[in-house]
């Protein structure tokens, strides 16, 4: 007689917070009854998520969380084979995805072209793992594509089709099989965290492997909130947040000191309002200019505060970080490890250059016009002097003054800023543009308004 094999030979154990919730355990139909577990929670069936009303937000099952802990659960649901044909391919496009994914909202763009230039996979198929990640319950639609014309809508013209927004969720599964207690339901459900219990070390540690699934403490939460019970003391630097700490009457009592306020790169004072719209500011730039992706949110959102102090808007704030890319041709022949520096060295430099601009207005406002000046009215005098001895001279041909280096200097210096004032230049004079300006500037600025008349033509 051949000896049977054991169920679970071949087949690798998942180990859960909940006991019951082995997946995998068994293809074999359950005919025996769900036993409650302990905390309320019960093992949930696992069926893949069809439809597409079910896989849009306002009627998932899954609720919000952010890139990092997003991509950590779709690790866990490929791992755990909930879906036959999700792969390798379905967690590159997933890596992929969460790369551009927005850290509060957890919203991402689809953009399908960009995303087969980027990680090889074809179209079709890039299709189909998508679509695994929504039978997954992983990726919820906020925005359906479309090409009905949305520049139309806002009375605008020019065509622009209708993006196709995602949302990162987490299905009740994995929730379930992590022992997590969950508020709510739906997209906008949360996750309770005893935060008294929470462990010394950080919860998402690097060495742990995609489902391991131990049931430790360290096992967190994935979600973007968290819910305080009532009572719950937070720990600040090892003293308690609370009013009612004990306090020590023998020891001496210290005066508190001012903290002093903050300034921002260029030295101006950090304020709510301006933080406010620095992160406004960082979020349009993220999502607008890619080189600057390498950078995290908060080096964006500190090198925008002098932005906002100025209440520059987004366009503004767009358009001066793309000028400094094509100033160092960034995001072409050079990818800066660090685009935060970069713009924070350009806006050091316009500083200076409105600084240098400034203190020129000044100079010339204060200086004494020739004709006021004294040596002008003795000059004048001397030729009055002059034409009553000999007589009315003879006309002297107008003889062009030639420039001066300091003519040459300041103009070649400002000109790239000027660039219409020295077309205006070329259209009169060419040489005497090219003498004064130089070549660079002159053929830059027939560039620029050779394009300036091709939009033109183009609207």
């Amino acid at each position: 007689m051949r000896s049977r094999k054991p169920v679970n030979e071949g087949r690798s154990i998942v180990q859960h917070a909940a006991p019951s919730c082995q997946l995998g355990a068994s293809h074999a139909p359950e005919k025996r009854a769900i036993s409650p577990q302990s905390g309320g929670t019960q093992c949930l069936t696992t069926p893949l998520v069809h439809g597409t009303a079910r896989q849009s937000i306002d009627h998932t099952a899954s609720r919000k969380t952010g890139p990092r802990r997003w991509l950590r659960a779709v690790r866990w649901l490929i791992e755990a084979g909930l879906h036959p044909k999700a792969n390798a391919t379905t967690l590159k496009a997933a890596e992929d995805l969460a790369q551009r994914m927005d850290y509060d909202t957890g919203h991402v763009l689809y953009r399908e072209a960009d995303m087969v230039a980027r990680t090889g996979i074809s179209r079709a198929n890039l299709y189909r793992h998508v679509s695994y990640l929504r039978e997954l319950g992983a990726l919820a639609w906020v925005q359906h594509g479309s090409r009905m014309n949305r520049l139309a809508a806002m009375g605008l013209k020019g065509y622009a089709g209708t993006a196709t927004v995602y949302a990162g969720v987490i299905p009740p599964v994995f929730d379930h099989a992590m022992g997590h207690t969950i508020v709510g339901t739906g997209y906008s459900a949360r996750v309770i965290v005893d935060l008294r219990k929470r462990p010394t070390r950080p919860v998402d540690t690097a060495g742990n492997a995609p489902v391991d699934n131990s049931g430790s403490e360290g096992l967190e939460t994935p979600s973007l909130a968290v819910v305080k019970e009532v009572g719950q003391v937070d720990l600040v630097g090892g003293f308690t947040t609370t009013a009612t700490r004990t306090r020590n009457d023998s020891a001496p009592t210290q005066t508190p000191k001012r903290s002093k306020k903050r300034a921002t790169i260029l030295g101006n004072t950090v304020t709510a309002a301006g933080i406010h719209l620095g992160d406004k500011l960082a979020r349009a730039i993220r999502s607008r200019v890619p080189w600057t992706r390498k950078a995290t949110h908060d080096q964006l959102r500190w090198v925008c505060a002098d932005m906002a102090e100025q209440q520059w808007t987004e366009d503004q704030a767009v358009r001066f970080v793309v000028d400094a890319g094509h100033t160092h041709k960034a995001g072409y022949t050079w990818e800066p490890a660090r685009p935060h520096r970069l713009i924070a060295a350009e806006l050091y430099a316009a500083a200076e250059r409105q600084e240098q601009d400034q203190q020129t207005r000044e100079a010339l406002a204060a200086a004494i016009p020739w004709e006021e000046s004294t040596a002008y009215r003795k000059q004048q005098a001397a030729r009055a002097a002059l034409a009553a001895l000999l007589g009315a001279p003879e006309p002297e041909p107008e003889v062009k003054q030639a420039y001066t280096a300091e003519d040459r200097e300041y103009a070649r210096l400002y000109g790239w800023e000027q660039w219409e004032e020295v077309a205006d230049h070329l259209a009169e004079d060419q040489d005497d543009a090219i003498d004064l300006y130089g070549e660079d500037i002159c053929k830059f600025a027939i560039s620029k308004q050779a394009l300036l008349e091709r939009r033109g033509a183009w609207v």
